[in-house]
């Protein structure tokens, strides 16, 4: 996979979060991994600083589930109007998280 294939790959997964929903960095990397041979949580972060604006960004959070930096106020509101288990200053990722293929996604991977 080119790095252009995989910028498309990171963004097209994040288009497939629910409302209400969220994946980690991390776990979006985790998910690409294997078809990709790319498994980089800060890659995935630099992906959606650069390139994210049309997608949910907002749905994309770090493994504690705080919100992306510099964005927490338009993440939280975001995420609230969706209904989003929020926790503290961030979500609640144990409530929240999603994976491809998991209950209720609708989808496989």
């Amino acid at each position: 996979m080119t790095p252009d294939e995989y910028v498309e790959a990171v963004l097209d997964l994040v288009e497939r979060i629910p409302p209400g929903r969220v994946m980690s960095y991390g776990a979006v990397a985790d998910a690409l991994a294997e078809r990709s041979g790319r498994a980089s949580a800060r890659l995935v972060g630099n992906i959606m600083a650069r390139h994210g604006g049309a997608v949910p960004w907002h749905r994309v959070v770090n493994s504690a589930g705080r919100l992306p930096p510099g964005h927490e106020r338009e993440a939280r509101a975001r995420l609230r109007a969706e209904g989003t288990p929020l926790r503290g200053v961030g979500v609640d990722m144990t409530a929240a998280s999603w994976s491809p293929g998991s209950a209720g996604a609708g989808e496989g991977t």
